[in-house]
């Protein structure tokens, strides 16, 4: 038999071609449907998925604005703070007996730490190149459990919730008070309570609570202006007896406004049962 009858010699190099394959993309016309080049193709239908659901998000902001409450009053204790919607879920966690209290750290940092982790390391964990989700079972199984527990957490901590009771606390419902500058006590007011409490007594925030809505009566806001209350600290009113009374019946005539009630807030508990 003669040599190299019948024979057909191919060449093959092992060593890529470094400078073509970084200037030719990949031809991925044999999978069609299945991949395609990262630019510009995958990342402008990214970016157009999140153009959609931004504009979306932004008109339903628009439409309905967030529901915001009056500001803190560090008198009120009968106000219970509730974090904002995306935060119910951990709000409802610390409410178990093993994440609150002694065990708060468990409730705050592990329980939330260990649920993330999972979520960071499942694409590790799960390395498969399927990409159905029955093909996945450990990346989808714990990204359910993650969205499951949000959402159960999440509804048992909003049921809960006196949402009526919370009205009361919204900005919608500041009281529309009408206050005459030119009365004694406002003078009276202007004085020695104006600097903390604002011109139109709606309080500064981390200084002093809005005086509109406030369960006391005269007598008790006398002895709130002599002997303080809270943060507040004693003697700060300087003057005479009698114009403690006009700033105290003119805190009084302000708050039979805001009520309605025309009895100087004697319809509203002692406790502290108004909010700002």
């Amino acid at each position: 038999m003669q040599r190299g009858k019948g024979m057909k010699f191919v060449g093959d190099s092992r060593v890529p071609d470094k400078e073509s394959r970084n200037k030719i993309p990949k031809d991925y016309s044999e999978y069609p449907g299945r991949t395609e080049a990262f630019w510009p193709n995958f990342l402008l239908k990214e970016w157009l998925v999140g153009a959609v659901f931004l504009i979306g998000f932004l008109c339903l902001v628009a439409a309905h604005p967030s529901p915001l409450e009056q500001q803190a009053d560090p008198n009120n204790a009968s106000y219970i703070p509730l974090p904002d919607w995306y935060f119910l879920f951990l709000y409802e966690l610390l409410k178990y007996k093993y994440a609150a209290a002694q065990y708060v750290v468990i409730g705050t940092v592990i329980i939330p730490g260990l649920g993330f982790g999972a979520l960071l390391l499942a694409p590790f964990l799960d390395v498969g190149p399927e990409r159905k989700p029955s093909k996945r079972p450990i990346t989808v199984g714990l990204m359910l459990l993650g969205v499951a527990a949000t959402i159960w957490l999440t509804y048992e901590s909003a049921a809960h919730v006196n949402w009526e009771e919370r009205a009361k606390y919204s900005v919608a419902n500041v009281p529309d008070v009408e206050i005459d500058e030119d009365s004694p006590g406002y003078q009276v007011y202007s004085q020695n309570c104006m600097s903390c409490h604002g011109d139109s007594l709606q309080g500064n925030p981390g200084m002093a609570p809005s005086l509109v809505g406030i369960p006391y009566k005269a007598e008790q806001i006398k002895d709130i202006a002599k002997n303080g209350i809270g943060t507040m600290p004693a003697n700060q009113f300087q003057g005479s007896e009698e114009e403690l009374n006009q700033l105290a019946e003119f805190i009084v005539s302000i708050n039979e406004q805001a009520s309605g009630s025309g009895e100087g807030g004697e319809g509203k508990s002692e406790d502290g049962g108004s909010s700002h």
